[in-house]
């Protein structure tokens, strides 16, 4: 008898829990679930956050960009203050205005090599023949070309002989002017990224693998939204699993969109669809990042010309950047020299340039292409990506920061 009224009580318990759990099913039916990230409806089946299901709805350009941009009713209801809470945090960008300047010491230390020697040979009391030929070792070591080493050791000899400079003070003077006229101050560094009356401003990222292209088109976009601009990302590098979620971590730092493909999916057709979608969005700059791929793979190349191609259907393309690693000197050039004949380039992107004690690549490349350096990398962090000076660089060569 005692044991039926065990087994009796023990179900009555069970009956209880079970009746518990389904009215706290039932109750969290109704609850709000917390906004997404920022982020595009692209493409079915894609999303940019590994704990959502892969055919869960993303919210559309209009919910991304907002009713402002668009002139659409929003979908979405205000969120609540506990909702914003769990919204994805917006960093704010360093302004590109003097970030050149404040890595100028990080410059300076890697290239100690080039200017103080530089410095040091030309002060030393008689200037002959054979302090010649280590002026000219120094340069050749420190790729700046022989074209331009020849140039620049013409001038600096005509000058010492007519203005026998006899102080420190003198032989910087001397020299920085020469340098200076050697990276050319009067090219226009600008990048062109800004918005028409018909659309937004389109740049194209290329470059061979391993020279930081997708991190260069975040970074790039967080320059653009530094100075005021509204941003939005293309990941058009289809064929490297971890390249559209690199750049939607880079994305989602600055709340800017990002349009992604198919992993394998056309290049070309995510670069055209970035563009129309930044269209009608109202953004001022769409920055397309592309597959690294050898110069000398001539299919790959080809497919390159293809997306600068399909790109222009909607107008012309106002940047092609090359990303080029600049620890690589001279080997880099021949690389820069196939993809310029491929999709024309308009301006070089230089990594690691602190990483390298051969600043004179910013000379060769420039001369090689016959387009200007226009950014530079000085450094791992997400805002050591500068605008490039002319003036800065060569201050930082001879500067006596060590």
């Amino acid at each position: 008898m005692d044991s039926i009224v065990i087994y009796l009580g023990l179900a009555l318990a069970l009956i209880v829990v079970l009746g518990v759990g389904v009215a706290l099913v039932l109750s969290r039916r109704g609850e709000p679930k917390a906004p997404p990230r920022p982020g595009i409806d692209y493409a079915p089946g894609v999303g940019d956050d590994d704990s959502v299901p892969r055919d869960t709805p993303r919210r559309t350009v209009e919910e991304s960009v907002g009713p402002d941009a668009l002139g659409a009713t929003p979908l979405l209801e205000e969120p609540s203050a506990e909702e914003l809470e769990a919204v994805w945090e917006i960093e704010i960008p360093e302004p590109a205005v003097g970030r050149f300047t404040r890595l100028r010491r990080r410059l300076a230390r890697s290239q100690n090599t080039l200017g103080r020697g530089l410095l040091t040979l030309l002060s030393r009391d008689t200037v002959d023949e054979d302090t010649w030929d280590e002026i000219e070792e120094t340069l050749l070591t420190a790729d700046i070309g022989v074209a331009a080493t020849t140039e620049l050791m013409d001038h600096l000899r005509t000058r010492v002989r007519a203005e026998r400079p006899d102080t420190p003070e003198a032989v910087r003077s001397l020299l920085r002017e020469e340098l200076l006229m050697l990276v050319d101050p009067a090219a226009d560094r600008t990048v062109h990224a800004t918005r028409t009356g018909d659309g937004p401003g389109v740049v194209l990222i290329v470059g061979v693998n391993g020279t930081g292209k997708t991190t260069t088109t975040g970074k790039l976009g967080r320059l653009l939204v530094a100075d005021g601009r509204s941003v939005l990302l293309g990941a058009a590098d289809t064929f490297r699993a971890a390249a559209a979620e690199q750049l939607q971590t880079w994305g989602d730092r600055v709340g800017a969109a990002v349009v992604r493909g198919p992993e394998g999916g056309d290049p070309a057709a995510v670069a055209y669809d970035a563009v129309t979608i930044g269209t009608q969005a109202d953004v001022d700059t769409v920055v397309i990042d592309t597959a690294g791929r050898l110069h000398t793979k001539v299919g790959l190349m080809d497919e390159l010309g293809k997306v600068k191609r399909v790109l222009e259907k909607h107008g012309p393309v106002d940047e092609v950047l090359l990303v080029l690693d600049a620890t690589t000197g001279q080997n880099g050039l021949a690389q820069a020299q196939v993809f310029s004949e491929v999709v024309d380039v308009t301006g070089i992107v230089l990594t690691k340039l602190d990483g390298t004690a051969k600043g004179g690549i910013v000379v060769a490349v420039q001369r090689s292409l016959g387009v200007p350096v226009k950014l530079v990398g000085l450094g791992e962090g997400p805002d050591d990506l500068a605008p490039f000076s002319a003036e800065g660089f060569v201050d930082a060569l001879l500067s006596d920061d060590a």
